[in-house]
């Protein structure tokens, strides 16, 4: 059962912190074979579902160290019409898969809880590559892709959506307008290349107002993810209105652009330290920011750093 869904915890401000590279923790540090990089495929055996309840513990154990929130991303990053087929999923299948990674993240957050606040986010993906928007859709096209994903979600007792890696506003609009149809709180985390504009070479900014014009400021807030932060760290600077609407950020371990991270065949897990040490800064000059976690190549060691960052800045704030 939804336990945050008329209200999300993470709006009033308070620090919180989510999880870190999943899948390249599963591929590079595992060595799990993972078809097209879909942790959802783990969900079919009990060893895969043990791994992917595992896999938060660290993490959590984090969040309850640095006093912080925590939320729980779902494993259903390619849990998505068109990566489902490629993995042989019936649509009857890919929905249960989908439910069923939601009931995995209320297993986790039952274990853990307590006193710490845990929001259970269902994770949508993009329906292309997480790095090129492809062939982009109409919002109302992808309002219709996404649907049954996010309708899925909400059966099954998610608190919210959080849409990682949208390459464009038009995916990102009809995420939005699918997960308000279904009662669901959405969050939109846009990826940027290393000048930090969107994939399509939209600004971040003009992408951010474009989604909250078409859609009445439906969405519950706006991140950053799969960039290092010196990626985005100009664009910040250039936030205007829109600045506010950013809530959170999920940042590469790496400095390497999208491309050159996408033909290396080694993890560059960079340095745990130096990340930290930006989301201080980060932090000093934009204190909005609440919402911490990691995206390709980090791992516990980086989030521990990114707590410390958090955990300093609230506490002094308090």
């Amino acid at each position: 059962m939804a336990k945050y869904r008329d209200y999300l915890p993470q709006i009033d401000g308070d620090f919180f912190l989510t999880d870190g590279g999943l899948e390249t923790t599963l591929v590079f540090h595992d060595e799990i074979d993972l078809p097209h990089f879909a942790a959802f495929d783990l969900m079919r055996s009990k060893d895969g579902r043990q791994r992917l309840r595992e896999y938060f513990d660290p993490y959590i154990d984090i969040a309850r160290e640095a006093g912080a929130g925590f939320i729980l991303e779902s494993p259903t990053w390619r849990a998505n019409t068109d990566w489902g087929r490629r993995l042989g999923y019936s649509d009857a299948a890919l929905e249960e898969a989908n439910r069923d990674a939601i009931a995995l993240m209320h297993n986790v957050r039952a274990a853990h809880e307590g006193s710490l606040p845990i929001v259970v986010s269902g994770c949508i993906g993009p329906r292309g590559d997480g790095y090129d928007p492809g062939n982009v859709m109409s919002p109302i096209e992808a309002e219709a892709y996404h649907r049954p994903q996010i309708e899925a979600f909400a059966d099954a007792g998610a608190d919210m959506v959080t849409a990682l890696t949208a390459t464009n506003m038009n995916e990102a609009i009809g995420i939005v307008y699918a997960a308000t149809k279904s009662g669901m709180p959405v969050a939109i985390s846009f990826t940027v290349e290393t000048d930090g504009s969107l994939p399509t070479g939209q600004s971040l900014w003009d992408a951010i107002a474009s989604v909250d014009i078409a859609t009445n400021e439906a969405a519950a807030y706006f991140m950053i993810n799969c960039a290092h932060p010196t990626h985005f760290q100009d664009t910040l600077k250039r936030g205007g209105t829109s600045l506010g609407r950013l809530r959170g950020l999920r940042a590469n371990a790496s400095c390497l652009s999208h491309e050159e991270l996408d033909n290396s065949e080694e993890l560059d897990i960079g340095n745990p330290q130096e990340l930290g040490h930006q989301h201080d800064h980060i932090l000093d000059d934009y204190p909005h920011i609440n919402i911490l976690g990691g995206c390709c190549g980090t791992d516990h060691r980086h989030l521990a750093e990114i707590a410390k960052a958090g955990q300093q800045k609230f506490q002094t704030a308090a």
